[in-house]
């Protein structure tokens, strides 16, 4: 059963890069003829289309046991205090305070994000980055799927 489940998909207003990328290779393509260019242009600005759908396809979702972030998933026991970063805090986490050992789900357009400490003693981890459009309602949710799995345990929030 999903509890949450939220898509990081790109801006729509990154199609124009799709659409640049395939005029600037008809562009090259034209001394070949323009059925060449066109047929090449059409090629290469679907696959700048496909790849950008690839990149924002990530999700986050909580189920009743575990929160799946990308291609990493984690068991709600082993989550910890989590931390709503507003979009100047997300930043410094990004950057300057980052620690090399955490897992990030990064997506650069998302300018909000949720910060969770990890206690899990097969990883080095110290805390899990998450961009997310919704820190406060993700929040909420693993609150909740953490005290209905198990009622005296370690809260997260």
């Amino acid at each position: 059963m999903r509890l949450y489940e939220e898509r990081l998909g790109v801006p729509g207003t990154w199609s124009w890069l799709a659409v640049m990328l395939g005029v600037m290779t008809a562009a090259v393509l034209l001394p070949f003829g323009p059925a060449i260019a066109a047929g090449g242009g059409a090629a290469a600005g679907a696959a700048a289309a496909g790849a950008l759908r690839v990149y924002g396809g990530v999700r986050i979702v909580v189920t009743g046991g575990e929160l799946v972030a990308g291609p990493m998933r984690f068991p709600l026991r082993s989550l910890g205090l989590a931390e709503i970063l507003d979009p100047e805090e997300a930043f410094l986490w990004r950057t300057r305070r980052a620690d090399v050992r955490a897992p990030m789900l990064l997506r650069g357009y998302v300018p909000t994000a949720l910060r969770i400490q990890l206690h899990d003693p097969d990883r080095a981890a110290p805390y899990l980055y998450l961009s997310t459009r919704q820190p406060a309602t993700l929040l909420a949710v693993l609150s909740f799927a953490r005290r209905s799995q198990s009622p005296g345990g370690m809260e997260v929030g």
